[in-house]
């Protein structure tokens, strides 16, 4: 099943006929908010609104872990993330959607990066921290439907929530080799990838962030307001062409990570600690 996890400005999905509201708590916490369960082009899936119903959760606030298992345990296989994102490219404008390849980690150590620790270990690979085959299907559904979008990007995640300075866009875009910058990506890939859950995000391109000289394209909230609506409504086109064909399959890579990467030996686990462990290996 897939989940559809709304950033800034999708705090509710338009078409999505809903079965129910599912408030969890989960061991790591509450999510966001209540998880919508229910139909889209006739297909089942989730949706969840990662800054809360009415954006009261900032980047760092929001309970990534909460959020990933609580999706996991109504089923959740694959993960289509929107989020808004400012680019470091002349070539990605504002307005434009953008498909993220690799992630690049400028979080200051304040969010919770792992369902692991306390007492179980496990060490998963994110080299390839996105599903290549989710990222294809969406291309597909781009092209299905003569939406451009880029691809092949890195993602700069960055602990916000103030906008960032000109030194840092800089560094981000030369010294780290990065396309976009946004505030919410991370961990939300890395615990999906503990999950075993296919993560893919579609970037809605708001600004240049501050590392043009022309001060007139630097990020703001109010340049955010100006193009995201339009963004996000070709963003969501995306998504009747996506669950109108098969989904590839998920490589096992992703579908299989925790099969070797627990240390910890399954005796040594608490009853509670095996039984969300049970979850994310579903």
């Amino acid at each position: 099943m897939l989940a559809v996890i709304g950033g800034s400005g999708l705090y509710q999905l338009e078409g999505l006929q809903i079965d129910q509201e599912r408030i969890l708590t989960t061991p790591f916490g509450r999510p966001s908010a209540a998880i919508s369960c229910g139909e889209y082009a006739g297909q089942s899936m989730l949706f969840l609104a990662r800054h809360g119903s009415g954006h009261q959760l900032l980047p760092h606030e929001i309970n990534y872990r909460a959020n990933i298992y609580a999706l996991k345990a109504l089923g959740a296989r694959r993960i289509m993330s929107f989020s808004a994102a400012g680019s470091l490219r002349q070539q990605i404008k504002p307005g434009d959607l953008a498909l993220v390849e690799q992630y690049f980690d400028h979080t200051r150590g304040g969010r919770t990066q792992s369902f692991f620790g306390q007492g179980i270990a496990a060490h998963v690979s994110t080299a390839n921290p996105v599903c290549a085959a989710l990222n294809s299907d969406i291309q597909r559904a781009a092209a299905s439907v003569d939406q451009p979008i880029h691809i092949n990007n890195c993602y700069a995640c960055v602990e916000g929530p103030r906008l960032g300075t000109r030194a840092e866009s800089f560094f981000l875009r030369d010294a780290a080799k990065c396309d976009l910058v946004g505030m919410t990506n991370l961990p939300e890939a890395f615990l999906a990838r503990e999950a075993q859950i296919a993560y893919s995000s579609v970037c809605l391109i708001t600004d240049y962030d501050c590392w043009m000289d022309d001060p007139s394209q630097h990020v703001s909230v109010d340049k955010f307001f100006e193009v995201y609506s339009d963004t996000l409504a070709r963003a969501i086109r995306l998504l009747k062409p996506l669950l109108h064909s098969p989904f590839t399959a998920t490589p096992s890579y992703i579908s299989q990570a925790l099969k070797s990467a627990l240390l910890t030996p399954r005796d040594q686990l608490s009853s509670a600690q095996q039984q969300w462990l049970e979850v994310l290996e579903r």
